[in-house]
């Protein structure tokens, strides 16, 4: 199946891969998000399938829907956390990339960048449409959740 499924992210040819796609998720994406948040969830989007393909022992990544969000899985290899993406619908023009809360991983965030990004409790980062994407913060924060089960195998040992 890995070789069966090419998905082209945004308007790029050669777009990052996904190896479990859902016609689900683009009508999401197509549908449920007005313009200036659709933009910004895309670059999202894109931003977590470069970090999974550039982040060693990530492998596969599977992209589905949970709880009606976008969400970004590690099937093969079970490295990582679940991450999903969605508006946030009682506040116009901000938009988050959810966690589990039952992670130390915004703990961690938090510490990582204090003064650089917005935090709701312990489940997500807090972004706003109107400010450029946090690229290295956001690359390093999803990194860690793709491998989140993985550092911990390896901290067990």
């Amino acid at each position: 199946m890995r070789n069966q499924t090419r998905k082209t992210v945004g308007k790029r040819a050669a777009g990052p891969r996904a190896d479990f796609s859902d016609p689900a998720v683009d009508a999401v994406f197509d549908a449920a998000y007005p313009a200036s948040l659709k933009t910004k969830l895309k670059a999202l989007r894109r931003l977590i399938f470069e970090t999974a393909r550039t982040t060693k022992g990530v492998g596969a990544l599977q992209e589905t829907l949970k709880w009606g969000q976008p969400s970004y899985l590690t099937p093969e290899t079970k490295s990582g956390s679940t991450i999903r993406i969605d508006q946030i619908k009682s506040a116009a023009g901000q938009y988050a990339v959810y966690f589990h809360c039952q992670t130390d991983l915004v703990d961690t965030f938090r510490e990582l960048y204090p003064a650089k990004l917005r935090f709701g409790g312990n489940r997500c980062i807090l972004l706003d449409a109107k400010d450029e994407l946090p690229r290295a913060e956001l690359r390093h924060c999803v990194a860690l959740a793709l491998t989140y089960h993985l550092n911990k195998r390896k901290a067990a040992r």
